[in-house]
């Protein structure tokens, strides 16, 4: 993992730029289950996006596009919001 910056060398009100920030990687844990979505079926309504705790739905142009399994811990929120049956959980 790579040093963390200690607080008295971040910039005043400790705002921290994206592109810099350390990426946690935490879908080694997942549930033994992983979302698979089926585009073509996919009507972009982005629930799966607004109830994901891991922010493991990847978004491009505002249209879904896949998921960070990075990120992803199966908990099957996304498969149970979608509202067209898109996503799918499958075992790993």
């Amino acid at each position: 993992m790579a040093e963390l910056t200690p607080w008295q060398h971040l910039p005043v009100a400790g705002a921290v730029r994206p592109d810099t920030a350390i990426r946690p990687v935490t879908g080694g844990w997942r549930t033994g289950e992983r979302p698979e979505a089926d585009l073509p079926a996919c009507v972009n309504c982005l629930l799966c996006w607004l109830y994901c705790p891991d922010s493991a739905i990847l978004v491009e142009s505002e249209a879904f596009n896949g998921f960070d399994l990075d990120a992803c811990k199966g908990c099957a929120i996304c498969a149970e919001v979608c509202p067209v049956g898109a996503i799918a959980m499958v075992a790993e």
